[in-house]
């Protein structure tokens, strides 16, 4: 069974939900105004282009990983992390063993689960897409 479409369609590209928007690969673009000191970010402009509904952030290890970030949440509604190389490992309130997440696979955070990343890869490099563009993070955990 397909299901039906949620408008007419194709449409013109000026009537689309989201903006047609591409964002090469540059090292220039990528800045150290995030909040861990040992990665840095690029914003790969899905905000733009979706009117703040999505954010994509390209993230990569410039130094090594020295502690834990602690016990944080975000205030946002999807949060996924796709790991293009190396690997990170996270421990979320209410699951007993910490989860290893490499190179190719996916993981969809639940929203609003505070979490801890305990360890990382010095060649750490991910992809980062959280649903409201704009959010906030808050320390702790219940």
């Amino acid at each position: 069974m397909s299901k039906s479409p949620q408008y007419p369609g194709p449409l013109p590209l000026e009537q689309a939900k989201s903006k047609l928007l591409l964002t090469p690969l540059e090292d220039s673009r990528f800045h150290r105004e995030g909040p861990r000191a040992f990665v840095e970010y690029r914003d790969l402009g899905m905000a733009e282009a979706t009117d703040g509904r999505i954010t994509a952030k390209h993230i990569r290890a410039i130094a090594p990983f020295e502690k834990e970030t602690g016990w944080h949440w975000h205030d946002m509604t999807a949060h996924f992390v796709y790991i293009l190389k190396g690997w990170v490992e996270f421990k979320f309130d209410g699951v007993p063993d910490s989860v290893r997440v490499t190179a190719g696979s996916c993981l969809s955070q639940p929203a609003g689960v505070a979490h801890n990343v305990i360890q990382q890869s010095e060649d750490l490099e991910l992809i980062e897409i959280n649903m409201p563009a704009d959010y906030v993070t808050l320390e702790g955990r219940r």
